[in-house]
């Protein structure tokens, strides 16, 4: 995790400090359960629960001996309870805290990612309807295709955050699954009533068959859909940088005051933001690939997925979470310049309209493929020449014995390729 790229709301997550405040709760909570069974003496639990602490740095210290931190963990502690610590732990294997962690945390991400997207939705939401009816040239190939407008651009980008947070809110509930099922999952040491009560009091739901450890299935499906999430970031990112480009200059990042675009040339205004989360968006979906790879273990466990997550939890959740957050600012802030897109609308002279006088041609009666050699050849010379597409067909024979001039003129009507704007607002946004 690097500093430059991480907010602390995120990281604390992943401090060694809330995740032994999580094992601790793991063992405290199958301590009471243990003691309601009568497996384990109830004043054995509560002293748990009283005196029990940890201390990091001596965890740390002691792992240098067993090369174990579960054990390492369970002796402070011990250290702290006195001879009640002989029983936590009872019946429960090291994978029965480290997963059940896990999950906890993994939820507690989740939980901060879904707000993050909440915030983008709700500046995606705020500038879709400012410039819902703002007029630019809709590009396919990076090439004038016909009008749309930038509140439809945003609309779509809603839309998929909107996609992208229930599937999260999914594989957060997936993922937040509790196993205390002892040595190869069991439970011939540990009761599931066990479970059940740890389960509850961490706020997760049992898992219904483990082999000594959560199947890593649910694990893959999380970090896919951070993936995914990555991908739309990167998606409207890419947008963005396009439009500010110099010979679009259509929408830029705002510029603030005292800053600087280049070391070298002072008049630079570059796309920084949406280039870092580029860049940002490819480190998450780096861990897609190797949570896919630890779904195969062996037999019933072994640990080659550990270091894996130990990586990929904290570097997919903090980067996505400053992606995020840094993208609903640069919606919220971006400008927008109408005058421009109108210009860039109107650069090639009327051939957004093409396919409405192709049609209109063939309505007429002209076949298809006469029609289309029609509008094409007028077309190419407005991209050669620099022509006025609506005159070039009014002095076309072939087009005018078809069409007359009112008709023609009225095909290049921009309110035309807006009249369903509504209805694509009502379907996203209610």
């Amino acid at each position: 995790m690097i500093p430059r790229y991480s907010r602390p709301e995120m990281t604390r997550i992943w401090e060694a400090d809330n995740r032994y405040r999580i094992w601790f709760e793991i063992e405290a909570h199958a301590c009471d359960a243990l003691a309601e069974l009568g497996v384990i003496p109830r004043e054995a639990a509560k002293a748990v629960w009283a005196r029990g602490k940890f201390d990091a740095a001596r965890i740390d210290e002691i792992e240098k001996t067993t090369k174990h931190d579960v054990i390492a963990f369970l002796t402070n502690l011990a250290e702290h309870v006195g001879d009640e610590a002989r029983f936590v732990h009872q019946g429960m294997t090291s994978s029965d805290v480290l997963d059940t962690c896990l999950a906890v945390q993994l939820k507690q991400a989740a939980d901060i990612l879904i707000d993050d997207i909440d915030r983008v939705m709700a500046a995606l939401k705020r500038r879709a309807q400012e410039h819902k009816m703002t007029l630019c040239v809709g590009r396919s190939h990076g090439i004038h295709a016909e009008p749309t407008t930038f509140g439809l651009k945003l609309a779509g980008h809603y839309a998929e955050f909107a996609r992208n947070r229930e599937r999260l809110v999914r594989a957060r509930d997936d993922v937040a699954t509790c196993a205390i099922s002892g040595a190869v999952g069991t439970f011939a040491n540990v009761e599931p009533a066990v479970e059940a009560h740890v389960a509850k009091k961490m706020g997760l739901t049992v898992e219904p068959v483990s082999t000594q450890i959560i199947p890593r299935d649910r694990h893959a499906q999380f970090f896919a859909t951070l993936g995914v999430i990555a991908g739309a970031v990167e998606r409207l990112a890419v947008e963005i940088r396009h439009l500010q480009r110099t010979e679009v200059r259509e929408a830029e990042e705002y510029f603030s005051p005292g800053q600087k675009g280049s070391s070298a040339m002072p008049h630079k205004r570059n796309p920084v933001l949406t280039e870092n989360l580029t860049g940002l968006a490819r480190v998450v979906r780096m861990a897609v690939v190797p949570a896919l790879e630890n779904v195969a273990l062996w037999h019933e466990r072994d640990i080659s997925h550990s270091s894996v997550e130990r990586m990929i939890g904290p570097d997919a959740t903090v980067t996505l979470d400053f992606a995020l957050v840094r993208l609903a600012g640069v919606v919220d802030k971006l400008v927008v310049y109408p005058d421009a897109m109108q210009r860039n609308l109107d650069r090639l002279g009327g051939l957004v309209f093409s396919q409405r006088v192709l049609l209109a041609l063939t309505q007429a009666g002209m076949s298809r493929e006469d029609a289309y050699q029609a509008v094409q050849r007028n077309a190419m010379k407005v991209w050669q020449e620099g022509a006025d597409f609506l005159a070039l067909l009014k002095s076309d024979a072939d087009v005018m014995r078809h069409l007359k001039q009112a008709e023609l003129t009225a095909l290049f009507d921009m309110g035309y390729h807006t009249k369903h704007v509504d209805t694509i607002f009502r379907r996203v946004f209610g």
